[in-house]
């Protein structure tokens, strides 16, 4: 009889659920959130992008791996995320764009998988009782000590409260000018005099800035902690919010007095993401924790003026309360999944924000007309 396959990684979750499977990547422990994501493209994007800081992703597509990795689909420098959980173990990559294999760039990078997960019965523990904390062990001898890390993961403090926009930031400000991907040249830069937008880093894709570049915007990136003084010192004809992770109460706590500042400038201001949640804030607005968030490249969100379904990337635990918008903010886009808000934006002036990703990185492509509804907005505002 062939000898028994020892399990050598496993998840724990708080209510002390053991889940065993195969390691890959790096040995060792993390304790995070975990959260399932529905793309069935785009791993390597998820992976570093950093609105998954804090968090374990289980994919529910269960070919992981197929298209390899490389280094031009990273979203920020980094993987972000703190480990993955996938069906079967990743495959070999099939991609003449790969130029390494999933389970090297795991290693490369320092995190940790887990393959032959049961994901979908993961999956429908995490919707039916809210994203859980969990800790992820890879030991190669299959050698686990489960109280110890039932304990963590019950220990760990969660994203309620937590601040992790500071800890994705950039260090100091920077120029952007590379545009999007495209063929047969790969990526390009903008070259000549643009759109002034100063773009705040809270966590930003890389995808995003090129989407501002290609929309005809000069980029300048600053860190997520920049003052009022600080942003308008850059004469920006529009300001940009980005992505993130975390509370948005807890990084809107030097956030939200330098947007409401910019706010009485009458610049053009379009957020994303964290940065919807951080503009909702500044207007009056309140954010609440979701159960198990939104996360995947195939949520169908509906603009309310027009009443167009987009289909949209999403990443986000939580949501702007739509209740609680204030007078001359109205809500401009909604889930069709479980109704909540999707984007805001005020009345009579150019100030709009969407939770989606409409940088269509990895996809899909439907809500990219909102940087050139940003670009337009600055154009107006430029001709006077």
């Amino acid at each position: 009889m062939p000898q028994t396959q020892v399990p050598t990684a496993c998840l724990a979750l708080a209510d002390g659920t053991i889940f065993y499977g195969k390691g890959f990547g790096t040995p060792g422990e993390t304790v995070a959130e975990l959260v399932f994501n529905t793309a069935m493209t785009g791993y390597q994007e998820i992976m570093t992008d950093p609105s998954y800081a804090g968090q374990i992703v289980t994919f529910t597509f269960p070919h992981i791996g197929n298209t390899g990795v490389t280094v031009e689909d990273d979203e920020t420098a980094e993987p972000v995320a703190a480990g993955m959980v996938v069906k079967w173990d990743p495959t070999e990559p099939s991609n003449w764009r790969a130029t390494s294999d999933l389970q090297a760039w795991m290693a490369a990078k320092g995190r940790i998988g887990i393959g032959g997960i049961d994901t979908r019965r993961l999956t429908r523990a995490i919707r039916q009782q809210g994203a859980p904390h969990v800790a992820l062990a890879f030991d190669p001898e299959g050698k686990f000590d489960l109280e110890a890390l039932v304990a963590k993961a019950r220990a760990w403090q969660g994203l309620v409260g937590l601040d992790l926009a500071k800890d994705v930031t950039c260090a100091q400000s920077y120029r952007w000018d590379e545009m999007r991907w495209a063929w047969p040249e790969g990526y390009s830069r903008r070259e000549g005099p643009g759109l002034r937008v100063v773009a705040v880093d809270y966590g930003a894709k890389r995808n995003i800035l090129r989407c501002l570049a290609s929309a005809g915007c000069e980029v300048t990136v600053l860190p997520a902690t920049a003052t009022a003084e600080e942003v308008l010192a850059h004469d920006p004809e529009g300001v940009f919010l980005s992505n993130g992770p975390g509370d948005p109460a807890a990084t809107g706590a030097y956030a939200v007095p330098m947007i409401q500042e910019v706010l009485k400038r009458d610049l053009p201001v379009f957020g994303i993401c964290l940065g919807h949640q951080m503009l909702a804030l500044a207007l009056g607005a309140q954010t609440v924790k979701m159960g198990h968030g939104h996360h995947g490249a195939n949520h169908p969100v509906k603009e309310v003026g027009t009443g167009k379904v987009e289909i949209t990337s999403m990443n986000h635990g939580f949501t702007v309360d739509a209740q609680t918008l204030p007078a001359g903010v109205v809500e401009t886009h909604v889930s069709l999944f479980d109704g909540t808000n999707c984007g805001i934006a005020v009345e009579g002036k150019p100030v709009f924000s969407v939770q989606h990703h409409p940088e269509a990185s990895p996809g899909p492509q439907d809500s990219f007309y909102l940087f050139d509804r940003f670009a337009e907005a600055m154009r107006a505002r430029r001709a006077g």
